[in-house]
Formats: structure tokens, sequence, C-alpha cells
């Protein structure tokens, strides 16, 4: 078992410590602007398909398909478990993707997916539908599960939902990161929009945050009432309106514990996972940076409020 993760794992760990880092987020974020941002991004891996010329929207976009290239790569090293866990860590540009079709199917503006290749859990197929109606059934027929509904907030959470609760269930080392996200997700929706979760999305957030939460009338019943391994995303969270700055937190949470499994790795999956982790989260702190700049680096306090 261990031989057949050794390309994998030390293709993980190089592509992890190739990341940008921290303090090149940082000099984005303090960029007097966006062009001079963009050019110091031009030594790291982000480079691909990088335009100086950019506006900030597609700068972003950039950084999101120079990460999915990467993970790509990462999930073609790896022995089927690897590929897995690296698909249900990069699930959130199939929602995004599959989110985008579903409005320009209501008739909203068309864009250009992100290249999933071996990435994708169903994307081809949700690609060729034509109506809400045909893409639910689609997502009904696969991993994903029924949604619940037709409607892209529907969906959105219940892909969401699904994703979280796959990895918990397929990704020991990922699970209590799936259970905070779900948490937030969850708060956010129920707490502050307002929104019911529908069947299929209530039974997979019962699974990772407990019933008991979910029965819950108030956020703070809520927040207290949910099961350990989801509890830490929300801790000292007063108000629903102040769940942005847990959503922050989540992400260096998720980022400290995926350095840490690296320093321990073993010819296992969880290098890899880790890897993705890091990745996605160097990726999360770019793409704020690239948006501090576009100001001027007029939010740099605001940036570094929120990279804690």
């Amino acid at each position: 078992m261990g031989a057949g993760w050794v390309a994998g794992v030390t293709r993980a760990e190089a592509m992890a410590a190739g990341r940008a880092g921290p303090d090149t987020a940082r000099r984005l974020a303090a960029a007097p602007s966006l062009s001079d941002a963009l050019r110091e991004l031009a030594g790291t891996f982000y480079r691909r398909g990088l335009d100086v010329t950019a506006g900030a929207a597609d700068a972003q976009r950039a950084v999101s398909e120079a990460l999915v290239w990467q993970l790509r790569v990462l999930a073609g090293w790896q022995p089927r478990p690897g590929t897995v866990a690296v698909r249900l860590l990069a699930s959130a540009f199939e929602i995004e993707n599959t989110h985008h079709h579903l409005r320009a199917l209501s008739g909203g503006p068309r864009r250009a997916p992100y290249r999933l290749g071996a990435l994708s859990t169903a994307w081809p197929r949700l690609s060729r539908t034509t109506s809400p109606a045909g893409l639910r059934a689609v997502l009904a027929t696969s991993a994903w599960g029924d949604p619940g509904a037709e409607s892209p907030a529907a969906v959105v959470t219940g892909m969401r939902l699904s994703a979280a609760a796959r990895t918990a269930a397929n990704v020991p080392r990922a699970a209590r990161w799936a259970a905070g996200q779900a948490a937030l997700l969850v708060a956010r929706e129920v707490h502050l929009t307002g929104r019911r979760l529908t069947g299929p999305a209530g039974r997979h957030a019962a699974s990772l945050l407990g019933p008991a939460a979910l029965r819950a009338p108030s956020f703070t019943g809520f927040r207290d009432r949910l099961a350990a391994p989801a509890r830490w995303a929300l801790a000292d969270v007063e108000r629903p309106q102040d769940l942005w700055r847990a959503e922050a937190r989540w992400w260096p949470a998720v980022e400290g514990e995926a350095l840490g499994m690296l320093r321990r790795a073993r010819l296992d999956a969880s290098p890899v996972v880790a890897a993705a982790a890091v990745l996605g989260v160097d990726a999360w702190r770019v793409r704020a940076g690239l948006e501090c700049a576009a100001q001027g680096g007029r939010a740099l306090e605001a940036f570094d409020e929120l990279m804690g």
C-alpha cells in the first residue's frame, strides 16, 4: 500500500511547498495597483493564464483556474483513493460550474466553465442538460444526489451539503473541515437568510451537525447544539451577522491543520489531502490580496484582519 503512494506523496509535498504563501499574498494586498500585484504573481504558479492587464474579477478567475489545474495535476499523480480525495476537496468548482449553467438555463449570462478533467463527478452530463428539471434529474442519479428543488439556491446548497457529507464519510482527514464548513453554510442559510433546508439537504446537514442543532429555533441554540466535529467553526460567534468572521477564520484553521499533517507526512492519503487544502487556502488568500490591490491598497487593514 505505502509503495503505491510514493510518487503521489512526493508530488503533493512539492506542490504544497511551491504555493505563493502568506507573505506574497500580503505583498499583493499592499501593492499600489492591481497591475503591480499581478506582476508580483508572475513568479508563482498562478502565472498560468495570467494577464497583467486584467481587471480584478478576471484576475481572480485566473487564480481559480490555476488552482484547478494544480489540483488536476495533483490528482493525476495519485493512486485511486488519493484521486477520490482530491476530487471531493475540489468539489466547489463543479458546484460553481453547475450554478452558472443553471442560471444560464434560466436566461442568465453564460460563462466558460472550469475545465475539471478527472476532478469531475457528473459535470459532463450536467453540462448537456437543457432545463432546470433535467439538471436536477441528472444530479439525482449521480453521486451528488437529489438537491430537493430546482432553484439555483437549493441546488447549490444541496450540492455543498452533499459534498460535505461525502467528504466526511470518505476522507477522514478532512471530516472536521467538512463538518465545520457545513455548520457555517447551514447557519447562513437558516439563521441569516431565512431559507429552509429541503429534505435531502436537511438529511445531509443532520448527519454532519446532529439533529438537535437543526431543531434549534435560534442561532445560539443551533451553535450550542452542534455535534462536536462541527462546533469549532462557530466558537465565539454570537450573532448570524458575524458569520463572515467565522467563515474567514475557517480557512487559516484548515491551513494550520493541513501544514501539521504535511510535517507528519506518511505514505498514505494524508499528505495529499493536506496539499489540496493548503493549495486551496493559498488561492483564497491570493484572491483576497488581489481584491485589496484593486482598491489601491486602501483595504490593507481589512485584509490583515481577514487573514487573522
